[in-house]
């Protein structure tokens, strides 16, 4: 696997970290070399959050992504700060339910996915985050939707575990999705 620098941005409360914390600890049960640096502004929810979660087979030898090759936008601000620091040749996967503008790059490839309207219309509305991540886990060459469910598993705590079926749920919603 060459490195993968994955950017996720947009408001506190959309699992932004979480989403980055799954990947990560995705990465970590591959026993790739992985970073997570959360960030979040002081009122949390609905304040500005991102995450950047970087995946390689080399140690990694800063947290601090500039240049992704992945940007996950939640919301219209973070996609107008950052799709211009996509590299030539990234993704860059768009939460078109928060977001009517277009992507007017085309050196990147962009994935459209109303990703907060499929998580209302099918009763997990909090999970739009995780159906961007399965999409990007079902589309990005270097990853794979292979043992998402251990992921998952073990990063939902015990007293939340009706939680697990949810995620997942929301995964394959995501790996699914075709526009």
């Amino acid at each position: 696997m060459k490195t993968t620098q994955i950017l996720i941005a947009g408001f506190g409360g959309q699992g932004i970290l979480f989403a980055g914390k799954f990947l990560a600890y995705k990465g970590l049960m591959e026993e790739l070399q992985v970073s997570w640096l959360p960030s979040y502004g002081p009122e949390m929810r609905g304040g500005t959050a991102n995450c950047n979660v970087i995946l390689s087979d080399t140690p990694v030898g800063s947290p601090i992504i500039t240049a992704p090759d992945v940007l996950i936008a939640m919301n219209l601000p973070s996609l107008q700060k950052y799709v211009d620091t996509v590299v030539p040749g990234g993704q860059i996967y768009v939460d078109s339910s928060l977001i009517d503008a277009k992507v007017e790059r085309t050196d990147v490839q962009v994935f459209y996915i109303p990703a907060t309207q499929m998580a209302k219309d099918n009763g997990i509305a909090t999970l739009a985050n995780m159906i961007i991540a399965g999409h990007l886990l079902q589309n990005h060459p270097e990853l794979s939707f292979t043992g998402t469910d251990a992921v998952v598993s073990k990063l939902v705590p015990p007293k939340k575990a009706a939680l697990v079926e949810l995620n997942m749920k929301a995964l394959q919603l995501g790996k699914d999705y075709t526009a």
